[in-house]
């Protein structure tokens, strides 16, 4: 039922007077003034106005009329129409043959306003109701996938296909909870226009999160650069909506609406481990991070205590100079390539021979072995995380 506020009743009266010459009251659906020209009448019931409820008609009241009914001058009362049903009357004080040329005109007016404030509170609920709904999704809150699946066709959200949490992180927003609340509202809004399919949701005064759906990408396409081309895409959005220094990280995507809360857990796994290995970057993406934000959960495991076990006699014997294990890191990076890890090292090949075979005898390992060089490049990961903290 679509009930009038006196707020906006008032609001069409003041309106009214800039281009009506004649006093305006606009009467709920029980007949109560709740908008008036005349400020002392708000809150009286309207005689006229419960005749044209009554009746579903305009009433005209001349001098006669108005002298037996109490309280009400001669005018013309107009019901008030919007989706079909009466909600209100709007009427117009004076002469019925003066006033009555303006009452269709200030009907239809006021209906298109009521209309357009329908929507606009009908699109808010909507809002808040999708947004409670991500919220829900990422805080893994006990529903069942029945119910969760339910309220996404409720919403027209679609999960059948892989979707990846996308989290923004404003960092030192604590200090600055009300500017960073604003500005993530700001980043939220300008979603909605440009992207208004996309599931959000402010988490916090320092969290914002994002449902990116993988189901469109093209097949030539992996998953690593489209993570990377929709992470740019929301980069360049956030620099100009706040200024606040900000991290954007994606997590893995998975089909199914009971699996966004992994997917947003991943997220905030990269987010981890990538500031920890890249400080200076903004945006990271758990298809660029996979291997350590994969091994992270192990970190104080005892399968990680013994995984780092070969690098640490490394570090042993090359804790100062550190150069078998500069040589080691760049071995890696160049895909164990000899000649293109010799020239980014500016070393002979000799060099990198004799330093592969010194780190080999160090660790234990025989990095002709493919699950030597695994455990290893594994032991790097975790040594990547810890040097890191």
């Amino acid at each position: 039922m679509i009930s009038i506020e006196p707020k906006l009743a008032q609001e069409i009266v003041e309106r009214a007077a800039k281009i009506i010459p004649f006093n305006v009251n606009v009467m709920d659906r029980r007949g109560i003034i709740v908008g008036s020209g005349k400020p002392a009448r708000i809150g009286e019931l309207h005689a006229g106005a419960q005749l044209a409820l009554a009746q579903a008609r305009t009433v005209v009241i001349d001098e006669a009329l108005a002298r037996t009914l109490p309280t009400v001058e001669s005018g013309v009362n107009l019901p008030l129409t919007v989706r079909g049903r009466i909600c209100g009357v709007v009427g117009l004080t004076g002469e019925p043959e003066t006033v009555q040329p303006f009452g269709e005109l200030l009907r239809t007016t006021v209906e298109m306003l009521l209309e357009q404030t329908q929507l606009l509170g009908e699109l808010q609920r909507e809002k808040r109701y999708r947004e409670e709904f991500v919220s829900h999704l990422v805080s893994r809150e006990r529903s069942s996938p029945v119910d969760l699946n339910a309220w996404a066709l409720r919403l027209g959200i679609e999960f059948r296909s892989p979707h990846a949490a996308i989290v923004v992180t404003l960092e030192d927003a604590d200090r600055r909870a009300d500017r960073s609340l604003v500005e993530l509202q700001r980043f939220q809004a300008r979603l909605a226009v440009q992207l208004p399919d996309l599931p959000t949701a402010v988490l916090s005064p320092r969290e914002f999160v994002m449902l990116e759906s993988f189901g469109g990408r093209a097949p030539q396409t992996s998953e690593a650069s489209h993570a990377r081309l929709r992470l740019q895409y929301f980069e360049t959005i956030l620099r100009a909506e706040t200024t606040l220094p900000f991290v954007l990280s994606l997590g893995v995507a998975l089909p199914d609406v009971e699996s966004v809360a992994l997917s947003y857990q991943s997220a905030c796994r990269t987010r981890h481990v990538g500031r920890q290995r890249r400080p200076e970057a903004a945006a990271f993406s758990f298809y660029e991070l996979s291997l350590p934000v994969l091994l992270s959960s192990l970190d104080a495991s005892w399968q990680a205590e013994q995984l780092r076990r070969p690098l640490d006699r490394l570090m042993r014997i090359d804790k100062r100079q550190r150069t078998l294990r500069h040589t080691l890191d760049a071995w890696f990076a160049h895909d164990g390539r000899s000649l293109s890890t010799a020239k980014a090292l500016g070393i002979h090949r000799n060099t990198l021979d004799y330093r592969l075979r010194q780190i080999g005898k160090a660790t234990g390992l025989d990095l002709d072995r493919t699950d030597d060089r695994l455990l290893l490049y594994i032991a790097l990961q975790f040594d990547g995380q810890e040097s890191a903290d």
